[in-house]
């Protein structure tokens, strides 16, 4: 079981790889970033938030405060101590809240600074991750290019060799098709076939188409020969055509023989 999980993984693996675009993975690390980066900029600005909330409340208690201090004079103005100590004991609670809420605000301030310095740290490396990631995608882009481009010249790629398996199948089947033919005409041209149209050769023209070719191939024969021995071709034709099998030589004319003259001579009937 753990072998066939480990192959299971292995071809998984092989399958995603072979399906990763390292553009798109890019673009996806990029986008995590920016919300990253959003994230640290709206903590900030709740920070600055906090921050303002506690100096409006600091500015409240310190007016109370300020007021309070003022009602204690007036109070001993009048002769109310009574009313000075209360006015100065709740000055002091407030007081309390008032330094209180400058530590708590000191403390939201330097938040604040680091928050801020982090997210121009992050902004920066987003940035530069981003000039990056367009000069990878756009290598990546013209190695793939260049790569096609060399696959379409080779012949090696998945379309191009679907092209030429084509191709060489056209070129086979083309080629069966001229023998097949050329087959057909032989034996059509010897007698084995029959021509459908009804206008086969017969025997006769058969034969002297034979002996048409032989006498072409004779008279080839003797004219090479004329050349070898230095004779002019006109002559060896007609040396061979004089000495061609199958042809009789001229019969001799017989002498004309002279017609017999007529006895001249005494009419013997006559007396």
């Amino acid at each position: 079981m753990k072998r066939m999980g480990m192959m299971f993984r292995a071809k998984a693996n092989k399958a995603l790889d072979r399906a990763e675009d390292p553009r798109e993975t890019l673009d996806y690390s990029y986008q995590k970033q920016l919300e990253l980066l959003q994230k640290v900029r709206r903590g900030v600005a709740d920070v600055a938030t906090s921050r303002k909330r506690l100096e409006l409340q600091l500015g409240q208690l310190r007016n109370q405060s300020g007021k309070l201090e003022e009602q204690g004079r007036k109070a001993l103005a009048l002769g109310r101590e009574d009313l000075a100590r209360e006015a100065l004991s709740r000055r002091a609670a407030l007081q309390q809240q008032v330094t209180d809420l400058e530590t708590q605000h000191q403390t939201l301030q330097s938040e604040e600074e680091k928050l801020t310095l982090a997210a121009q740290r992050l902004q920066a490396k987003v940035d530069a991750f981003r000039t990056r990631k367009e000069t990878i995608k756009a290598t990546y882009t013209a190695a793939q290019a260049q790569t096609r481009i060399g696959e379409a010249f080779s012949g090696i790629s998945e379309e191009m060799g679907d092209v030429g398996l084509a191709i060489q199948r056209a070129e086979d089947k083309t080629a069966q098709l001229q023998a097949r033919a050329g087959a057909i005409d032989e034996l059509m041209a010897s007698g084995a076939l029959e021509d459908p149209s009804g206008m086969a050769k017969d025997d006769i023209q058969a034969e002297l188409d034979r002996l048409s070719g032989g006498s072409d191939v004779e008279l080839e024969l003797q004219r090479m020969k004329a050349e070898l021995a230095g004779s002019s071709p006109q002559q060896a034709i007609e040396s061979g055509q004089s000495g061609q099998p199958g042809q009789s030589a001229p019969q001799a004319q017989p002498a004309q023989q002279p017609e017999n003259p007529q006895r001249s001579g005494p009419d013997f009937g006559k007396h």
